[in-house]
């Protein structure tokens, strides 16, 4: 029964990679301009030979390679990393209304990176980068803080503790963005669009930080699955099978926030991914985090996949921002979710 089980999870996984590359090719194709499927390859390989192609296919060249590429490389590694730390989010906390932002860290995240494009904020040797260093630091400086003060009132770090620490400090977060946007009315339009996320304009070095990112953090998620599950059933069950509970919540909540202050200083604010797509996931492949984790990373880029094609094509030549659209769609969801839960 049990080889049985995973040939059966290993075809579920198998059609979830083929999804994720059927969606991947069909926002290569879809857009402001239409680029036959047959000339990906064409144009895809002359790239890589670094050979100049043929003059019916310098338009999708220069579409393909310099724009659509590396946004959806962006959209679909957002979306797995957002998907993947609510998964963790959720096992971890036991709250199915968990995800990065219930703890506070992508309010963290959001005002590290406001402040960096408010006041212009660059670094040395890095002038690129300084939105992206601002989020992280930001995110892990929250991440600290609630902890912190978590650990003050309850020294057990309780869940309940740390999520009330973490609304609390999205509030305070919120007000502190609200002044520097009034300090900084020049460069409203952008944080204001920023704000409401967005992937326009990314790049083949944005793709790299988040490969980069979600391979070391998401490997470390996937190496926790047993103690996720642990904590799913309660904390107390976890230290009684011999998991180092304080250990594990903390390097979970590292990995989590390492993972939503890159999405957050590359993307923007998007929300609901996190929160709606481990539910989706749920009914699918069962609470197993060792099945849901990987799965919610796969549904989370093709979600967030999705998502980015109808921004970019529902108003052409106009773009919506894409945590308009995440936003639209996962509240619909969870609607529904939460409602045949309570019905069961």
């Amino acid at each position: 029964m049990k080889r049985g089980g995973e040939r059966f999870y290993g075809w579920i996984y198998a059609v979830f990679a083929l999804v994720t590359l059927c969606v991947f090719f069909a926002c290569i194709c879809l857009g402001s301009v239409w680029v036959p499927l047959k000339d990906i390859g064409r144009v895809i390989l002359d790239a890589v030979r670094s050979i100049p192609s043929a003059p019916e296919y310098s338009l999708a060249r220069s579409v393909m390679i310099t724009v659509r590429i590396p946004r959806v490389l962006c959209v679909a590694l957002v979306g797995a990393s957002l998907a993947l730390a609510g998964a963790a989010m959720q096992g971890l906390l036991k709250n199915p209304l968990a995800d990065g932002s219930t703890i506070g860290v992508s309010s963290g995240a959001s005002l590290g990176a406001v402040i960096a494009i408010a006041f212009d904020i660059t670094f040395p040797g890095l002038p690129f980068a300084g939105t992206m260093i601002m989020a992280i630091l930001f995110a892990l400086f929250s991440l600290l803080l609630i902890l912190g003060l978590a650990y003050r009132l309850d020294c057990s770090l309780s869940t309940n503790t740390i999520i009330l620490i973490g609304v609390i400090f999205s509030m305070f977060a919120s007000s502190i963005m609200s002044i520097v946007i009034t300090f900084a009315s020049d460069r409203l339009r952008s944080i204001t669009f920023w704000t409401m996320g967005s992937l326009q304009g990314s790049n083949y070095r944005n793709a790299a930080v988040l490969g980069a990112t979600l391979a070391v953090c998401g490997t470390v998620l996937f190496l926790h699955a047993r103690e996720l599950n642990a904590f799913a059933v309660g904390e107390d069950n976890a230290r009684q099978i011999g998991v180092n509970v304080r250990r594990v919540r903390l390097t979970v909540l590292i990995m989590v926030s390492c993972l939503i202050g890159v999405c957050v200083s590359i993307g923007g604010t998007i929300s609901f991914v996190g929160l709606v797509t481990p539910h989706m996931v749920r009914m699918i492949v069962g609470p197993n985090h060792k099945r849901l984790l990987p799965a919610s990373l796969f549904s989370g880029a093709v979600f967030l996949m999705l998502a980015d094609l109808v921004a970019r094509t529902i108003l052409i030549p106009r773009e919506l921002p894409i945590g308009v659209v995440t936003s639209i769609i996962g509240a619909v969801v969870f609607v529904y979710i939460y409602y045949r839960s309570r019905r069961r």
